[in-house]
């Protein structure tokens, strides 16, 4: 099983924080080049369904449930899921003095199929994660004022 967690500290207000890092459609924004086009295709209550096309073309679907009230949210790839087996990842938003700590932590396993196994999988996934929260944490700081 592969397994990541990384966090970064963002100077804004929670409000603020959880709500530019779950919209979705701005993740095109949010995650430098990784994504071309990112829909929301249904939503459901605190849930949403949504598509994902990176710039190589590759399509998805996952959902995501938001719990704002308990600072954190949970998103699932939906089948197929391939080259994952599975993949679960959890969005936790810890108050602390100087901003709000955002910790993307990541649970996967890839299919006996991919041509990458989990630890490799991991590298790349940490790698992109630590770049991805810093550009979060400047589009967020920069809206903020902060």
């Amino acid at each position: 099983m592969g397994h990541t967690n990384n966090s970064i500290v963002i100077n804004a207000p929670y409000e603020m924080v959880f709500d530019i890092s779950n919209d979705i459609e701005r993740w095109t924004k949010l995650f430098g080049d990784e994504y071309k086009e990112a829909k929301i295709l249904k939503r459901e209550g605190n849930k949403l369904t949504f598509s994902l096309t990176d710039n190589e073309g590759r399509s998805w679907q996952s959902f995501r449930l938001l719990f704002k009230d308990n600072y954190f949210a949970y998103a699932q790839k939906l089948p197929p899921e391939f080259p994952f087996r599975y993949m679960k990842i959890i969005w936790l938003y810890t108050l602390e003095a100087d901003g709000v700590l955002m910790t993307w932590i990541q649970d996967f396993k890839m299919d006996r199929k991919a041509t990458l196994d989990d630890k490799q999988v991991e590298e790349l996934i940490n790698k992109h994660s630590q770049d991805n929260l810093k550009i979060f944490k400047r589009i967020i700081e920069q809206e903020a004022g902060s």
